[in-house]
């Protein structure tokens, strides 16, 4: 092991959404330098047993908008030095279409999830002295895309969500930044009703590149590999003089 700043030998992370997808490559990111406990939080049990990590793992499974969840994992949390807000779920409609009881699911996960699991880290990071948050946003809470419905509004209050921790958090010098990617080969996309139309009309590679030229290119669609390594940057020490910014990495798709 290097000595280098971005190696978190002897840290601790939470981890939303950690079974599958930037999650989940988070997660290998981290215990590849030195991460010595990981928390992963995911409603998929299999997703979760499946990482094969070489750090102190506990699991948590359940839903990340349940306030009860968070109960029980604060109490089990004695040190905390970063962690990884980034569990969600997307779905599209027009407005005028959307049905209320899948936009109340969209903001349970994806905003009321976020907040629960942003408070539980901020507690235990202040009574251990942690160091970072990262919160996941998208390309669609910075800017206005049709048929993004409560997946956009919630992201965009992710963004915000960062921004006023960041700020409320200044003085217990915990950072706290959001990245917004654009679209991510990743199941939040491709479980969407939407790409399994063009995957099964298509193919999948084909369908990959034209749900990728929606937002700005063939480009625009990156891999969770990409994005996990943007996300460390922001949790390691490299960072220190950066909080409450929102990191878009879309391909230049918000230009």
């Amino acid at each position: 092991m290097s000595d280098h700043r971005a190696d978190f030998a002897g840290r601790t992370a939470l981890i939303t959404g950690a079974a599958s997808g930037i999650g989940a490559e988070v997660a290998r990111w981290l215990d590849v330098r030195g991460i010595a406990e990981l928390v992963l939080v995911d409603i998929d049990a299999a997703g979760l047993e499946a990482l094969e990590l070489t750090c102190q793992v506990r699991r948590h499974v359940g839903d990340v908008g349940d306030p009860a969840l968070w109960d029980d994992i604060e109490a089990g949390i004695t040190r905390l030095d970063h962690a990884l807000i980034n569990a969600g779920v997307a779905n599209g409609a027009p407005l005028a279409e959307f049905d209320f009881a899948e936009w109340r699911r969209i903001m349970s996960i994806n905003l009321d999830g976020a907040f629960l699991g942003l408070r539980a880290a901020l507690r235990a990071m202040k009574r251990s002295g942690g160091k970072s948050v990262v919160l996941t946003s998208s390309v669609v809470g910075e800017k206005a895309v049709a048929h993004t419905g409560a997946y956009g509004v919630s992201k965009a209050g992710v963004g915000h969500l960062a921004k006023i921790a960041a700020a409320e958090h200044l003085a217990d010098g915990i950072r706290i930044n959001a990245v917004a990617p654009g679209r991510v080969d990743t199941p939040i996309w491709t479980k969407t009703d939407h790409f399994r139309a063009l995957e099964a009309d298509l193919g999948r590679e084909a369908a990959l590149r034209t749900l990728g030229n929606q937002v700005g290119g063939d480009h625009a669609f990156t891999s969770a590999t990409e994005i996990a390594g943007q996300i460390g940057f922001l949790l390691s020490d490299e960072c220190a003089n950066i909080t409450g910014q929102v990191l878009v990495s879309d391909g230049g798709y918000s230009i």
